[in-house]
């Protein structure tokens, strides 16, 4: 791996430098993280000093990024604390804008990892307390119908126009439609096509969902689902995916998973990941944990996750300790 290259998974860069002695500067290749290109750099001086800021370019310029962020800087095979910064929050337009003086015992191989809490784009007449996240983005849940159309859908499932099914759930029941169901899901589509219980009752019940959570499911079938309500919902939402066949809201509970991965979050996702043979989380997990070093993050929750986990799941994890730590 080049000196420069800095490497990246969901809101997490790190930069891996080999050597560094004394009185020496370098910059990181551009990295992308958001909409932006970025780049650390480190000056030591009488104090090591790590920069970040964004590419110079036209998007920078005109929307610049407003960062919420965390440092840590920590040695290589030294048995030591790492090095962590406070929560930055600040507009970052040039290398000038954020400079973290750092103990000046760090030198020779070290880790410099950036994670990113949350970006924001600047407004142009500069007020911070206008900006809106970049995350969550609402384009994964949209439906490429019109519009206008989901709000007719939407308003069919809030005023119960024409509802020809009823869905009894933990705490409540909902009312639907047999039709819209049956489009969104094969699994409620064999209900109501063959001599189930489900067609002669026209009563379905999801006794594992509560009544909140299953209207964010009906939300999403119907196209009317907020980005919030799906961020708030998406664990029940893919356990509901799973189990009804429904691949697109599985596929974005995934992409939404994988995005705001970090150390409180990772083990439960792996669990996850493994329940619902998502393959891309699965694989952020691992490299969250072992490429990017965080194993040492949640040494206190492993033996516990360890108990619990299926035997062909550590068997992976172990093998792909293997891979990472194997002798240069």
């Amino acid at each position: 791996m080049s000196d420069s290259k800095v490497e990246t998974i969901s809101r997490l860069a790190q930069w891996k430098i080999e050597s560094f002695g004394p009185c020496s500067f370098r910059r990181s290749d551009p990295f992308k993280v958001g909409i932006w290109n970025w780049y650390l750099s480190i000056e030591k001086n009488r104090y090591l000093y790590v920069r970040l800021f964004p590419e110079p370019c036209r998007t920078s310029r005109e929307q610049p990024p407003i960062a919420r962020f965390v440092l840590r800087v920590s040695n290589v095979g030294v048995n030591r604390r790492p090095y962590i910064s406070p929560v930055h929050e600040r507009i970052l337009r040039t290398s000038d804008d954020f400079v973290w003086p750092v103990d000046t015992t760090f030198h020779g191989h070290f880790i410099i990892d950036v994670e990113f809490l949350d970006l924001k784009i600047s407004p142009l007449n500069g007020g911070v307390s206008e900006a809106h996240s970049i995350w969550p983005s609402e384009g994964a849940m949209q439906s490429v119908a019109s519009k206008s159309t989901l709000r007719r859908l939407s308003r069919m499932l809030d005023e119960g126009i024409h509802a020809d099914v009823t869905i009894n759930t933990a705490d409540g029941t909902l009312r639907a439609h047999k039709a819209v169901l049956s489009a969104s899901s094969p699994v409620f589509s064999s209900m109501f096509m063959h001599d189930l219980k489900e067609k002669e009752s026209s009563i379905i019940n999801i006794d594992d969902m509560s009544l909140e959570s299953c209207m964010a499911l009906l939300s999403y079938i119907y196209g009317g689902i907020r980005h919030e309500e799906f961020w708030k919902h998406r664990l029940s939402l893919l356990g509901a995916a799973n189990k009804y066949d429904i691949s697109d809201l599985k596929e974005c509970c995934e992409e939404s998973l994988l995005e705001d991965i970090n150390s409180s979050n990772v083990l439960e996702r792996l669990q996850e990941a493994w329940l619902y043979q998502l393959s891309k989380l699965k694989k952020g997990c691992l490299t969250y944990l072992f490429d990017f070093g965080k194993i040492y993050d949640v040494r206190d929750e492993i033996s516990s996750f360890f108990r619990h986990a299926d035997r062909e799941l550590m068997v992976e994890m172990f093998q792909e300790v293997l891979t990472v730590w194997k002798p240069v």
